[in-house]
């Protein structure tokens, strides 16, 4: 029953407890998780957790809240900011009308010989004091598929904005499952080891840190339109796939 969808505000449940039944939760965020596919989690240089990906066969996307006013409207000012600089990219901007509203579509128009256009896709939603951006990255030809994906998550997507008064715009903090931030800290380590010894790809992995410092940006409180569509393998960027530590973990749903 569409009354009943979501994103829900984690005050909308009598017994907050019971809002974590069959979702990951992420802190800001308890999102629930496809059949099959994996979590990713992208890192700063720091080794801060900045964005957790749901990844299915059809691509990938994520789910972030940030902080709102009271009244709705705060999407539909950001929607028409996002179409906007994907065009000064260079993109094909289309605007759609969703479940929640407006959804912006980009798709490149030109990519090297050999590899396939990208297409994003920014599903929005206004909340009280609150407001959540789904990012759906893909290919063309699974991208619609995806997208069903996304919207069923979201339908279902709690969100736990607290009390603490914050800029709008400003990303609610994600903050790992403790089995998961164990996993994230024994990868780290892990690398931290092959770095130090060159005999087990350590030169690669410095080379690589080098290549995320070139593309180190100051990260921004809400930087939605710097998502680049460019190349993309596998529904993702090839930029980010190079320049960006990651760390799979296979799903187990909650």
């Amino acid at each position: 029953d569409e009354d009943f969808d979501g994103p829900f505000d984690i005050e909308d449940f009598d017994d907050p407890e019971s809002a974590t039944v069959a979702r990951l939760d992420l802190g800001s965020v308890l999102i629930p998780l496809p059949a099959a596919g994996q979590v990713q989690v992208e890192l700063t240089d720091q080794g801060v957790p900045s964005s957790v990906w749901v990844v299915t066969p059809n691509g990938r996307f994520t789910i972030a809240a940030y902080a709102a006013p009271k009244s709705a409207g705060l999407w539909r000012e950001v929607a028409t900011e996002l179409a906007e600089s994907l065009r000064k990219d260079g993109a094909k901007v289309r605007i759609e009308d969703g479940k929640w509203g407006r959804e912006v579509v980009g798709a490149s128009t030109s990519v090297p010989q050999g590899q396939q256009p990208g297409v994003v896709r920014f599903i929005g939603v206004d909340g009280y004091r609150w407001m959540i951006r789904c990012v759906v990255n893909g290919l063309p030809e699974k991208v619609d598929a995806l997208a069903v994906e996304a919207r069923e998550a979201l339908a279902d997507t709690v969100v736990r904005r607290g009390d603490t008064p914050l800029p709008v715009r400003t990303p609610l903090a994600v903050q790992l499952p403790e089995a998961m931030a164990a996993q994230l800290r024994a990868a780290a380590a892990q690398q931290q080891r092959r770095q130090s010894d060159p005999g087990q790809g350590g030169e690669l992995l410095r080379r690589a840190s080098r290549c995320r410092k070139r593309n180190h940006r100051r990260p921004h409180r809400f930087d939605a339109a710097r998502v680049r569509l460019g190349n993309v393998r596998d529904g993702v960027p090839v930029s980010k796939r190079e320049c960006q530590r990651r760390l799979n973990i296979p799903l187990t749903r909650p």
